[in-house]
């Protein structure tokens, strides 16, 4: 048997699609598993031993990449199970074209037509969607395709150079093995709306240090080493630090988070990864529903301000911006200590 499962596009879903693509794996163990994903969500399940093949699809890029290429080359490898976890049009194509026997995903976009397996979204009585966990979805999805139930435990891996980076980094920063860890996470590639202000994670940062002794490590992307730097030098304290001026990778990332005693971040990818290495999190909601990225996670307080406007799913705040700016650093750094004092000791922290 041959499974193809098209993973999802952005970093945080491929994530909370752990459950049900580990459950696919277990479930058609004798298969032959091949991932059909863009390339910048490639890494994010590195370290695994999910998948067998990769295919990477991405509109834009060379030929390969293309969705006739993709779909020509699944169709010599005969696909007897295509899983969509992305509810576009372009993934159905793909999946159809290849001839794949039986299609698994969503009726959106058109696509129905395509899928052997259809599902529909929840929607109230009006027709319009109701805001579900997307982790619930992607396990309906799972489902459909023929496995048990998937529950909700994410997971992550890490492979040996991605430990080796976060030694480098932890080395040149000047971190020691004992020292307890909290990662800032300030970035949102969704857009502005979701940023808390730098002022306040500085703050956030002096607090802890001043309360727990800790070392801060405000993480970042590559388009986002301005946000670390402007929060370090806002800070002013030897404690708090910055990785934007290292070799960044996901890898990295993810690494760096599963040594950390907690996450404090916005509603963004790298939130899923402290999920997902069991570390706790804070997360700071704006212009976003709660309900689409619950994952049920123990170690996880959402904070979020009520407004008028909100949640307006916007990328970019039309007014105010005051779902994110009245949120006071103080709710945050008191939601902080709460899960530090409940953490697991730093022996068991620094566990794989």
């Amino acid at each position: 048997m041959k499974l193809a499962i098209f993973l999802p596009n952005w970093i945080g879903d491929v994530v909370m699609a752990t459950p049900a693509v580990r459950t696919l794996r277990e479930h058609y163990a004798g298969a032959e598993c091949i991932a059909v994903c863009k390339p910048y969500v490639r890494d994010v399940l590195a370290g695994s031993s999910w998948f067998d093949g990769h295919l990477l699809l991405d509109r834009g890029r060379a030929w390969s990449q293309s969705w006739p290429a993709v779909a020509w080359k699944l169709r010599r490898e005969g696909i007897d199970l295509a899983v969509l976890f992305p509810n576009s049009f372009r993934s159905a194509l793909v999946a159809s074209l290849a001839g794949s026997k039986r299609v698994v995903g969503f009726k959106r976009y058109m696509r129905g037509w395509m899928l052997t397996d259809s599902l529909e979204l929840t929607r109230d009585e009006h027709g319009r969607l109701v805001p579900c966990p997307v982790i619930d979805d992607y396990n309906r999805i799972a489902m459909a395709a023929g496995t048990p139930a998937p529950g909700h435990r994410m997971e992550l891996f890490t492979t040996p150079e991605d430990e080796a980076d976060a030694d480098a980094v932890h080395a040149k920063l000047g971190i020691r093995p004992n020292d307890q860890v909290v990662c800032l996470n300030p970035g949102a590639a969704f857009g502005a709306a979701k940023h808390w202000p730098a002022a306040a994670f500085a703050q956030v940062a002096n607090d802890l240090i001043r309360a727990r002794g800790c070392k801060v490590l405000t993480l970042c992307g590559p388009s986002e080493r301005e946000q670390a730097n402007q929060i370090v030098k806002i800070a002013n304290h030897p404690d708090v630090l910055s990785i934007a001026e290292q070799n960044l990778s996901l890898g990295l990332t993810k690494a760096l988070i599963r040594r950390c005693a907690l996450l404090v971040t916005t509603d963004s990818g790298p939130r899923h990864f402290a999920a997902a290495f069991d570390r706790p999190v804070v997360t700071l909601y704006g212009p976003t529903f709660i309900d689409w990225t619950r994952t049920y996670f123990d170690k996880e307080i959402n904070l979020q301000e009520s407004v008028p406007c909100g949640p307006c799913q916007q990328r970019i705040c039309p007014t105010d911006h005051a779902c994110m700016t009245r949120l006071a650093p103080g709710r945050v750094l008191a939601a902080g200590l709460e899960l530090l004092a409940c953490s697991s000791p730093l022996t068991e922290r620094k566990a794989s």
